[in-house]
């Protein structure tokens, strides 16, 4: 599953707009009023403004092995989010090391780095390292009736898991990180698991699909 397109909400658009522009060094256009277009390497991520937007989740894909030289990019612009003492989170079953970082309305993002998914560079990191969006967050009370929903329009199936409490859904290239929001916080700091609004197209074998999450169901665009 290859995410292409993905839009979400920001209560500060203009901030936004200045973070992911002069922060992360990511082309960004105004493309009407209250609304802009980040281009994160394959991926397109869109912000509209609606004042009342809670913070979301979201993964960015880097070259393999290239944490720690990300993780030296990040720490010059952002604070580095923490488990404990730890700044390079290690999860062995995925192949894969992440770096956690607030954007300007405290979405949690992460560049995760897949061993086995991309090729490693040699030269250091730059915002070019951004390859496309990962993983999305999505927030819910009916992890199962979301599973459903992606299983049987989508074809996609269980990564991780279980249907109660947490459910990665997709694959390596892509993922609907669904969590019980009442039982379940976001890695790594605990902060509280909101049902953020968003819009999505995926390629999924060549076809694309697109859906939107809203009041904790998702529907067919």
């Amino acid at each position: 599953m290859k995410i292409e397109f993905l839009k979400i909400y920001t209560p500060q658009p203009e901030a936004q707009y200045r973070f992911y522009k002069e922060v992360l060094n990511l082309p960004v256009q105004w493309i009407a009023k209250d609304v802009f277009r980040v281009e994160a390497g394959y991926s397109k991520l869109e912000f509209a403004k609606d004042e009342g937007a809670k913070p979301y989740h979201i993964a960015f894909h880097i070259p393999a092995r290239q944490e720690t030289k990300a993780l030296n990019w990040l720490e010059e612009r952002v604070e580095i989010l923490r488990d404990g003492q730890d700044k390079i989170m290690d999860f062995p079953a995925w192949q894969a090391k992440s770096v956690y970082f607030y954007d300007h309305d405290k979405n949690i993002l992460e560049f995760i780095s897949r061993e086995h998914l991309f090729e490693s560079e040699t030269r250091e990191f730059s915002e070019a390292g951004i390859l496309g969006i990962s993983e999305i967050g999505l927030a819910t009370s009916q992890v199962r009736a979301n599973f459903d929903f992606l299983n049987t329009h989508f074809g996609l199936t269980k990564f991780s898991g279980d249907y109660e409490r947490f459910c990665a859904t997709g694959d390596d290239m892509g993922l609907f990180i669904i969590i019980n929001k009442n039982e379940k916080d976001w890695f790594p700091v605990g902060d509280k698991a909101h049902a953020s609004p968003f819009e999505i197209k995926i390629a999924v074998k060549n076809a694309i699909f697109g859906a939107s999450y809203r009041d904790e169901r998702l529907t067919l665009l």
